[in-house]
């Protein structure tokens, strides 16, 4: 397993990863390669989306990082990172997002973020125990929601 920077060429790789989730919990979201490019591949506030990618080069998961603009859709204090995490079901509890979190913690210390928020859904026990071991801690629950910070 290894990681990189994702680039447009890796649009439809992530967005099998993103129908794999919803496969496999049924919550909706959108997925297609127009999604995924405007969202993590060419967002402007983007820091780096990286990608895990298995030894057949197929995306298996990735991480965004983002500069949190002023009223941003998460309520993330501005200047603080936002992080998202996508990990194909079939490779959870592999040692991919520790390896992704490697990569989006050297990021976000090298663009001079202090704190990054993970905004996760309160019906997803997956997310919460992974963020909580990567060192974030609950700040904020909204509705339906837990957002948590970890501290650089």
């Amino acid at each position: 397993m290894e990681t990189r920077a994702a680039s447009v060429d890796d649009a439809e790789g992530m967005g099998q990863v993103l129908r794999e989730i919803i496969e496999h919990t049924g919550r909706q979201r959108p997925h297609d390669v127009e999604f995924v490019m405007g969202r993590y591949i060419t967002n402007p506030t983007s820091i780096r989306c990286t990608i895990a990618i298995d030894e057949a080069g197929n995306v298996v998961g990735f991480q965004s990082l983002k500069k949190a603009a002023a009223e941003n859709p998460y309520d993330t204090p501005e200047g603080w990172g936002i992080i998202g995490t996508h990990i194909s079901p079939k490779f959870q509890r592999q040692g991919v997002g520790k390896l992704l979190f490697l990569s989006t913690r050297e990021a976000a210390l090298q663009a001079g973020l202090e704190k990054i928020d993970a905004y996760i859904g309160a019906d997803n026990p997956s997310g919460l125990k992974y963020y909580d071991a990567m060192g974030f801690q609950t700040y904020r629950t909204p509705e339906g929601i837990v957002q948590k910070v970890c501290s650089l």
